[in-house]
């Protein structure tokens, strides 16, 4: 548990400083797309599940496999080619359509345009007009075989428009007055629809006010400590929830739909978009598949659009060690990893966290490696020490007239852990008498090796530890943690925590004043002493030996010492091996001797079986019938297994086995003979009867 504890800290500073710090898609993000999209039959149980796996694989460059495409082209068709389908299904159905490019649909596609047509001129719904607005959209951009239009286009934009609210979220439908975000995304992409399908333009008084409720929407948006920007709300049509993730994308797809059919500027600040961007790369990997899809997507929406691109500034590590000579290593590239346009960045300045007036480096740029993208630092300054620094970055572009293309945030600060060899001098432990303070035994510590000391004291004593602690270029040092523990041969811990003061560490121990809390525990403690931070690249947690320690009995009300966990390993664990020594075996004769004797004993054997041939042998009682006679051989071979059976026993078996097979070779001769033996009865019963 203390080794645990010891670096604790130390880890969480470090995972700290990384989770502040975004990177641009990645290979892992492709990996969990092969694995949260897995269809191992090649098919999905939508086209909704079909679709977003299509784009995620687009958008990653992920080739589709060829019985993926097939089984999904089959219910494109069926889909399409039903009156019965869905809305939704139809416009998934489209969507799959886009990216595959299946064939035969284009036939079916004139219904569906005519069927759409008429949902839309009597629908009240706003999720009724986003599938059927999306499908002819879909439909306009995938034939020129006939023309796709709306002709009331500004009398539906007025009516989508008449479910927006002041505050820049909007309602599902007329009937339903409570707005959703959720449903201000879905309602920019249907407008922009709208904008596409309309065969003239769409009053430009209509897109100004469209355009001012999507900047009040923007108002309202959330923010996390890191700069991160998200949407939250309620499906308020299904009363389920969606997640910051789902919402976000909705609003962000949207937007860009709507500018992309737009002339006119949407004035949502380019910090806005950058927040979004570090909001969808900040989650990481989605643990499921449609959120997932939704992370893509948007970043994809993001890369290219006509608002604000957003350009992500990230670090090779926020970790630099001194002793190394690490190069500070930025990057910058969009939301997918792609290049940018020629940039510079900057160092504005570089100091000591928490102290704005340490400045290290001001104004410095960086050099930038064409091979690797990285615009780097090269060294240092020499009056860099270890401990962590904010550093503020700043983006400039070569050519200006991209600066309100682009998203960059303006100032960027990032912590920069600098990190070091720290010096260990000076570490003593003594045994110091309580009443007059004079040493009773010193001992000097190798903080850097191995130390084994051995001391004894008594209540009346002290023990004092002291050490120094500097950086790398002479400072003092302060650790995060420094801890000396004692530990009792009854495996009861005691930890105390080492004071400074400026480079000296020092605790002094009064066992007088300690023995309650030792519990009155005479015997050896073990020393163990624990010094870390994240910048101390020579950490350590260390034994420094043991010491015999002499208390007083404890009083009658004493507090006892705490029931110590027990050792379920050693109570229920696998006891010791038993090794037995067995008695030596007695001396046998020799081979010879053993196998001369044998001979000896088969010897009557043989006799027997010579005299049955001079006196001859009478097989005239054999039966010669086919049935008795099988009879009398297998009583004969049964005799036989009985004497096998013997043999068996003198040689391997015991008594116990022998006696089961006996059983079973009993119970078959008794049948065999009996039939033999009623054969014989019957055959000489006739000649007497004749």
């Amino acid at each position: 548990m203390i080794k645990t504890l010891g670096f604790i800290l130390v880890l969480l500073a470090v995972s700290f400083s990384e989770s502040s710090i975004v990177h641009p898609i990645s290979e892992s993000h492709r990996s969990a797309a092969l694995e949260l999209f897995s269809a191992p039959d090649g098919s999905f149980n939508s086209l909704e599940e079909a679709y977003e796996a299509l784009r995620t694989f687009e958008v990653l460059g992920i080739e589709k496999s060829d019985g993926i495409s097939s089984l999904t082209c089959q219910s494109v068709v069926d889909t399409l080619g039903s009156s019965s389908s869905s809305l939704k299904d139809v416009f998934y159905a489209l969507k799959v359509q886009r990216v595959l490019k299946c064939q035969p649909v284009w036939e079916n596609l004139k219904d569906v345009s005519s069927r759409l047509q008429s949902t839309i001129s009597s629908a009240s719904s706003l999720l009724d007009l986003y599938y059927s607005v999306g499908s002819l959209v879909l439909i306009k951009d995938q034939t020129t075989d006939f023309e796709v239009t709306l002709e009331d286009a500004s009398g539906i934009f007025r009516s989508i428009k008449s479910l927006s609210q002041s505050d820049g979220r909007w309602r599902y439908n007329s009937n339903n007055p409570e707005s959703s975000t959720h449903a201000a995304g879905i309602a920019f992409e249907t407008l922009a629809g709208v904008v596409t399908l309309a065969p003239s333009e769409i009053d430009q008084s209509l897109i100004g006010t469209l355009q001012n409720g999507i900047v009040k929407l923007f108002d309202i948006i959330e923010k996390y400590d890191d700069g991160a920007l998200y949407f939250d709300g309620k499906l308020v049509d299904t009363h389920e929830y969606q997640g910051p993730i789902s919402i976000s994308s909705y609003v962000v797809r949207g937007l860009m739909a709507f500018a992309d059919v737009t002339s006119g500027t949407i004035n949502v600040p380019g910090d806005k978009i950058l927040g979004l961007a570090k909001f969808f790369l900040g989650v990481g990997i989605p643990g499921n598949s449609h959120d997932f899809y939704n992370q893509i997507d948007s970043l994809a929406s993001l890369e290219s659009n006509k608002v604000s691109i957003p350009l992500i500034l990230s670090l090779s590590s926020t970790v630099l060690s001194l002793t190394r000579k690490d190069k500070l290593k930025v990057r910058v590239n969009t939301v997918l990893g792609s290049s940018t346009p020629a940039v510079t960045v900057k160092i504005v300045r570089a100091t000591v966290s928490g102290l704005s007036d340490s400045s290290i480096i001001e104004d410095q740029e960086l050099k930038f490696d064409p091979e690797s993208g990285f615009h780097v630092l090269e060294t240092l300054p020499e009056d860099a020490d270890v401990g962590t620094y904010n550093f503020v970055f700043k983006i400039d572009f070569h050519d200006p007239d991209l600066t309100n293309n682009y998203a960059t945030g303006g100032q960027t600060e990032v912590t920069i852990y600098l990190t070091g060899i720290t010096k260990l001098d000076g570490a003593e432990i003594t045994i110091l008498d309580s009443d007059l303070g004079s040493i009773d035994t010193k001992k000097k510590l190798d903080l850097a090796g191995k130390n084994s000391i051995a001391l004894s004291a008594n209540h009346l004593q002290k023990m004092r530890l002291s050490f120094k602690l500097a950086t790398p270029l002479g400072n003092a040092f302060k650790p995060h943690q420094a801890l000396l523990m004692l530990r009792h041969e009854s495996n009861l811990e005691h930890v105390f925590a080492v004071g400074n003061a400026a480079e000296k560490f020092e605790i002094v121990l009064d066992f007088l004043g300690l023995v309650d809390k030792l519990y009155y525990l005479s015997g050896r403690y073990d020393i163990q002493l624990t010094v870390g931070d994240a910048v101390m690249e020579n950490s350590f947690l260390q034994s420094l030996g043991h010491i015999d320690l002499e208390l007083p009995a404890a009083p009658e009300k004493a507090t006892r010492p705490p029931p110590q966990p027990v050792d379920l390993n050693l109570r229920y664990g696998p006891k010791a091996e038993i090794s037995h020594i067995f008695r030596a075996p007695e001396k046998r004769p020799p081979k010879e001797l053993s196998l001369g004797f044998l001979g000896v004993t088969l010897l009557p054997l043989v006799a027997f079986l010579i005299g049955l041939l001079r006196l001859g042998v009478n097989l005239r009682n054999f039966p010669s019938s086919t049935v008795p006679a099988v009879f009398a051989v297998l009583f004969h071979f049964g005799i036989a297994g009985v004497l096998f059976l013997y043999l068996l026993f003198w040689l391997k078996l015991n008594l116990f086995t022998t006696l089961k097979m006996l059983g079973l070779l009993g119970i078959f001769l008794l049948f065999t003979g009996h039939r033999i033996l009623s054969h014989l009865a019957s055959t000489s019963v006739k000649p007497k009867s004749a």
